[in-house]
């Protein structure tokens, strides 16, 4: 699967390590240089990795085609951006015709709102608050 993962923080930079090498090409797009080489400093990219890194805004049209948009088969919006996110999920989505398009949302309502345009998404804030919930709920048993 070819996958491109716009955002190279905490997510994406885990997400991206895990995706390498289990059939799958990937490339991440970041617009700090340095995101790159803070994770390869923590071991997250070996030196065998085929991670393909590019620096630049995930939503630019341009720098996605760069970065193999029009042959990707999934693209993952993990910046810290609620807006970029969607952005980039729904460019990818919209112009590009990508399949398989999730962005991350913090926003609860944002989130909610987009998952019934149709934009696959994930919101932290609600899985966070969901897990916790469950947690203190398993102690209170």
């Amino acid at each position: 699967m070819r996958v491109l993962i716009v955002g190279c923080g905490r997510v994406g930079s885990r997400l991206a390590s895990e995706l390498d090498g289990v059939s799958n090409e990937v490339t991440i797009v970041d617009r700090e240089p340095s995101s790159f080489n803070k994770f390869a400093e923590r071991g997250l990219f070996g030196e065998n990795s085929g991670v393909r890194f590019v620096v630049g805004d995930g939503t630019d049209a341009e720098l996605l085609r760069r970065a193999g948009i029009e042959e990707a088969d999934c693209l993952i919006a993990v910046t810290e951006g609620d807006n970029r996110n969607i952005m980039a999920a729904q460019i990818a989505k919209h112009v590009f015709g990508v399949k398989r398009v999730v962005a991350r949302i913090y926003d609860p309502i944002r989130e909610e709102t987009y998952r019934e345009m149709g934009l696959d998404s994930f919101c932290p804030t609600i899985e966070g608050a969901n897990l916790v919930r469950q947690m203190i709920s398993e102690d209170s048993r």
